[in-house]
């Protein structure tokens, strides 16, 4: 991609109605808009890193049996009055249809969608367990949009739902995705700092578990166990928190981001719907429900609040929108130009992501600025004097000393 023609810009300052470092950052380097409170554009910078991490997410949970399918947001009054959600759950956005006169609810989640969905299909034990994931568009009437991207009214979410005959398929399941998803953070670059956290289970099950990012711009308080590497929050807590796992009660408390969540649901959903399943015996039994949720935005913001500097985000490789920036420094003789051209040919042939920033109306300090800001792993500069001997700088971001090596080195460095 050439930056001369990659939109928009990027901006030196950011909006003075945004607090939060996510906000700043990713709207200042051109990845988001805001277009009003809780409610973003994702522009094209800011797309490519959200499918890299809806990729990941995708490949974890189909690794974990999931099949994907895509549900409505546009959801009937009458299922959320099945489970009296109608009326009681106040981030709910309703509105009445001008010819209809029907009311109809933006879904926040799709329980009350899945499960009559799932009761068409007559399953019998046979067909059980089962897995349904998709990545959709949520809607919440948050009472106060906050926190950037980590906290909006419409956000693209990952929710799978799964299906099971017995307690002991439910939990062996809910056992197993605790893997997948600390597989999805340590790929996405944050697993380090984030903890499986014992939160509250609500009105079916002692604990649900979240997935907790720790960093001082977190609007949750958890205290982790430096044993077990768990951790509980602190809406559970209690005045002397102690580990569920071994009972340590020496937790260190620290300040934290919901990256993912998942609840044992149990049949709070599959029996205001009727839903069951035939048994080996021939008698109907309610099937139990797990649901296993992760904001992808969230996600993204998560990354850029504990992955940058003074100069700007540090996005990790596998989630970066180029691997490459690539800086060209054109002088007299206009040979870097050619070079860094060249290099670029090449290396978007070999099938490396690469942002060439071929804009010839700026100087190298402002190319430095931006590449800091955006974040892209690898930066190659090309300029009058290493392409004399035809060669060019590489700096990985956020490294403080740059190599120059042959244009030859210089790809197998990429590509190892």
């Amino acid at each position: 991609m050439l930056q001369s023609k990659l939109l928009p810009k990027t901006r030196k300052e950011a909006p003075k109605d945004e607090v939060s470092l996510n906000a700043r950052l990713l709207i200042r380097a051109g990845f988001i808009d805001k277009l009003m409170a809780g409610v973003y554009t994702v522009l094209p910078l800011g797309l490519r890193v959200m499918k890299k991490i809806e990729n990941i997410i995708r490949s974890e949970m189909e690794s974990a049996g999931g099949q994907e399918l895509l549900m409505p947001a546009l959801q009937p009054k009458e299922n959320w009055q099945k489970t009296g959600r109608w009326e009681t759950l106040d981030s709910l956005f309703r509105f009445t249809s001008h010819y209809s006169k029907l009311d109809f609810a933006l879904g926040p989640t799709h329980e009350e969608i899945i499960v009559p969905l799932v009761k068409k299909f007559n399953l019998s034990y046979r067909d059980l367990p089962v897995s349904l994931f998709q990545f959709q568009t949520k809607f919440r009437d948050e009472k106060r949009a906050k926190s950037g991207i980590l906290r909006g009214r419409e956000f693209l979410m990952k929710d799978l739902y799964s299906f099971h005959a017995d307690e002991k398929d439910a939990e062996n399941y809910y056992e197993k995705m605790k893997g997948y998803y600390e597989n999805i953070f340590n790929r996405c670059g944050i697993g380090e700092k984030t903890y499986l956290t014992f939160a509250s289970g609500g009105s079916f099950s002692k604990y649900s578990h979240e997935y907790q990012t720790v960093t001082d711009a977190g609007e949750d308080i958890i205290y982790i166990c430096g044993k077990c590497k768990v951790a509980i929050n602190k809406e559970i807590a209690g005045e002397t928190p102690a580990c569920p796992q071994c009972g340590n009660k020496d937790l260190k408390e620290n300040k934290s981001i919901e990256a993912g969540n998942i609840f044992s649901l149990k049949t709070k959903f599959s029996e205001p719907f009727d839903l069951k399943f035939t048994d080996e015996s021939g008698q109907e039994k309610l099937i139990l429900m797990g649901c296993y949720g992760i904001g992808v935005g969230r996600l993204m913001g998560a990354i850029v609040e504990i992955s940058n500097d003074t100069n700007g985000i540090i996005w990790p490789e596998t989630v970066a929108p180029y691997k490459v920036h690539l800086i060209s420094l054109k002088g007299k003789e206009g040979k870097s130009s050619l070079l860094a051209q060249n290099l670029y040919d090449k290396m978007a042939k070999g099938g490396v992501e690469v942002l060439f920033d071929d804009r010839d109306d700026l100087r190298a300090g402002e190319k430095f600025a931006d590449a800091d800001l955006i974040g892209i792993p690898y930066r190659i500069i090309v300029s009058e004097k290493t392409a004399e001997t035809d060669s060019a700088e590489i700096k990985k971001r956020g490294d403080t000393k740059p190599e120059v090596l042959p244009i030859g080195d210089i790809i197998k460095r990429i590509n190892h």
